[in-house]
């Protein structure tokens, strides 16, 4: 092979591992999707009412283990809690920015009754969570957001 064939193959060579040659390659590693944490955020969220775990619930949810919260939970076992969901469709989409979207779920029970439900999830210390809970408290000296229905002017 003459010196400039050998830094041709060289140069192929050189950008073929740079580029990483193909994804598809056997035995290659997946690399993790953007999604994936979410997606299990939801996961863990359908075996927590599953579970009836109200330590289940604060967990995915990221928020204090605080009697609001705990109460908070209890709500949302009594309504969804210890029915069997399965989740036939999830759909996460970072449509708010690479820490923050949303979970389109749909699940069935074990009886067949479905359920569908949008979540916010967001990425706080690389560990999602879902905002399922509604009551958190306002710390002192912020005032919470309006909540009201919206009027014209």
């Amino acid at each position: 092979m003459r010196p400039a064939q050998r830094g041709l193959a060289f140069a192929t060579l050189a950008l073929l591992a740079l580029s990483g040659c193909s994804s598809d390659k056997v035995g290659a590693t997946p690399t993790a999707s953007p999604t994936d944490g979410a997606r299990q955020a939801v996961t863990d969220y359908i075996s927590a009412l599953n579970a009836r775990s109200t330590t289940g619930l604060v967990r995915i949810a990221g928020v204090k283990d605080e009697p609001w919260s705990r109460r908070e939970a209890a709500k949302i076992l009594a309504d969804k809690g210890g029915r069997g969901w399965k989740i036939s469709n999830l759909e996460i989409n970072h449509d708010m920015g690479p820490n923050t979207g949303s979970a389109h779920l749909s699940a069935t029970d074990k009886v067949g009754k479905p359920m569908t439900d949008t979540f916010t999830v967001t990425r706080d210390n690389g560990i999602w969570h879902l905002a399922v809970f509604t009551g958190q408290p306002t710390q002192p000296g912020k005032t919470p957001a309006s909540t009201g229905t919206p009027t014209a002017s």
